[in-house]
């Protein structure tokens, strides 16, 4: 297959890609054979360029240094043009090994910059940003039932063992601690002490008579 015939299936993919990528993305296709009118298509021209310009600085450096020959692509580099920022890619299209063209998709960032700043200005205005670390959590839940049963957890887990795995002299303790910080207080704590300790009511009351 001869250059001109592979550039030309690329050239059949602008557009196709122009309407994927919508109406914020350049396509551009290059013929480096011919740097000074490199460009042979190009779709959505928001950088103001042409059929016939030439290549880009970043182009001709490219070539000259023979990116194209340690990767199949370049994604995700900054452009600018017209005082727009661009997010660009570009793929090389080699035949047998030879560069012979390259097809560019420059986004425009400028909608994205603008949601990113606004997004920012109602983080600061609010103070939204998230809290510094701290050794006080707090649980918003207003439920008392949730509240004691997520303690309850916290305290068995904080033992470093399963319940299934505990002797009766841990369970005591962590029926102490619970005691202590008055969960045994609150309706339906024993219940709630027993299901997770895996023991009766009785028992319960019966380690805190230990």
């Amino acid at each position: 297959m001869t250059n001109q015939e592979m550039l030309a299936i690329y050239a059949e993919m602008v557009d196709f890609i122009a309407v994927v990528c919508g109406p914020a993305c350049e396509i551009v296709l290059h013929d480096v054979t011919d740097p000074e009118h490199s460009i042979i298509r190009i779709a959505n021209p928001l950088s103001g360029r042409k059929v016939g310009d030439a290549m880009t600085d970043l182009s001709l450096a490219l070539q000259e240094k023979g990116i194209y020959s340690e990767a199949p692509f370049l994604s995700n580099y900054e452009g600018r043009s017209k005082g727009k920022n661009f997010l660009s890619s570009t793929y090389f299209i080699k035949n047998e090994g030879q560069l012979i063209g390259l097809l560019c998709v420059n986004k425009d960032m400028t909608a994205a910059s603008d949601v990113t700043a606004a997004l920012h200005a109602l983080l600061d205005r609010f103070n939204l940003y998230p809290a510094s670390e701290s050794e006080y959590k707090e649980n918003l839940d207003t439920s008392m039932e949730k509240i004691l049963t997520n303690r309850i957890a916290d305290i068995v887990h904080e033992g470093g063992y399963s319940p299934k795995r505990m002797n009766r002299e841990e369970k005591i303790a962590m029926v102490r601690q619970m005691n202590e910080e008055g969960l045994l207080s609150v309706k339906g704590a024993v219940q709630e002490i027993a299901a997770q300790l895996g023991v009766s009511v009785p028992t319960v009351y019966r380690y805190l008579k230990m």
